[in-house]
């Protein structure tokens, strides 16, 4: 029993470490995408909310792995429902977002 309580720690060690990277990832290009959308948006580029629309569907795929991740390590009910409520909302604005680009783009 020693044994699978140490690859347990393990995985979750390895899963947090990963949670911690993609959300930090996730944060940084929403970061870079809103100053790269604001520069876009003082020189009056056309492409600007396009730009925008882009940079916050990829940050928020990034945190919407790191969600699905999460879903390896919780073990109770409370936190899956928490957790599956945060990947739907996650998820429904990576659908608007990406529904937004595409009618931008025509």
């Amino acid at each position: 029993m020693e044994f699978l309580e140490l690859l347990h720690l393990i995985l979750k060690n390895i899963v947090d470490g990963a949670i911690l990277l993609f959300e930090f990832i996730g944060v940084g290009i929403i970061i870079f995408s809103g100053l790269r959308g604001f520069w876009s948006y003082l020189h009056r580029s056309p492409e600007t909310k396009l730009t925008l629309a882009r940079g916050l569907a990829m940050g928020l795929e990034f945190k919407l792995g790191s969600e699905i991740l999460r879903t390896v390590v919780v073990r109770d009910w409370k936190e899956i429902g928490t957790v599956a409520g945060i990947i739907a909302l996650r998820a429904a604005l990576t659908f608007l977002i990406h529904w937004e680009i595409k009618e931008e783009e025509k």
